[in-house]
């Protein structure tokens, strides 16, 4: 069987369609959903329970903690993560996962497909051997065996990349992560803060796994990168407000004729 895991932080608008999702085309293919909610202040809790979904509340969230919390509540081998600004689209979804862990005890996780580079990995048959980053596990849309958990922990102290890192560590203990074309939808809008707060947890994320480190050419070419950018930017948008105006004035004193009926 399997357990769905929303990981949920103000978010009752995206929660309460991907519920409302799971309970009306997928429940004949899952055992149970549990939310893991760090300290919403909105209507996540009622939301969740108005679709009899278990919700846990997480007051010191890390991702890697999460993800640990996640195996823990979950009460089968098979878990399944969104976050709950994504969603399943193929009707299969879940039966093509079930149908991939049969009998396999190699297999530590499943990578779901959402984007450009999921599809052309999985086309392409580019393993997470290969390259751990880009096949292995996306915790907002994969799928991973408790079993194997239980023998690896997800590490709580990395500041992001807690699939990924737990990816290369299990194919290094010898399990396999593989694609399965199980599509799903990823939607979600971030605020300058918020893109802020993920751009630092990428660059620590990246040192730590892939040991990017930045330099000060790399500081500086990013900044001066970003400028022209914006000053590209601000000059094409400025032109087209420019010509949009233009064409309207210009339609107001030479206005087409009406078209006849026919």
């Amino acid at each position: 069987m399997i357990s769905v895991v929303i990981r949920n932080k103000n978010q009752e608008v995206a929660l309460e369609f991907l519920l409302k999702n799971l309970t009306t085309r997928y429940i004949d293919d899952i055992d149970e959903v549990i939310v893991l909610d760090n300290l919403s202040s909105d209507r996540s809790e009622i939301i969740t329970k108005s679709y009899g979904a278990k919700f846990v509340t997480i007051k010191n969230f890390s991702y890697g903690g999460s993800a640990n919390v996640a195996a823990e509540e979950a009460s089968n081998n098979i878990v399944v993560i969104f976050s709950a600004h994504s969603y399943p689209v193929s009707h299969d979804f879940f039966k093509l996962i079930k149908e991939k862990f049969k009998n396999r005890n190699d297999l530590a996780g499943l990578r779901c497909l959402h984007s450009p580079n999921d599809y052309r990995n999985y086309i392409n048959k580019v393993s997470s051997k290969d390259d751990p980053n880009k096949s292995g596990l996306i915790f907002s849309g994969s799928a991973f065996n408790k079993k194997v958990w239980e023998k690896h922990k997800f590490n709580k102290n990395v500041a992001t990349f807690e699939d990924k890192e737990w990816s290369k560590r299990v194919i290094e203990k010898g399990y396999k992560i593989e694609f399965v074309p199980s599509i799903f939808s990823y939607e979600i809008k971030r605020t300058k803060k918020q893109q802020f707060f993920r751009f630092k947890n990428d660059l620590t994320g990246n040192y730590h796994l892939w040991q990017e480190q930045p330099t000060l050419r790399n500081a500086f070419n990013l900044l001066v990168a970003s400028i022209l950018k914006l000053t590209k930017s601000f000059i094409i948008d400025l032109y087209y407000v420019l010509k949009r105006f233009y064409f309207i004035i210009k339609f107001i004193f030479n206005k087409p004729k009406p078209l006849k009926k026919v």
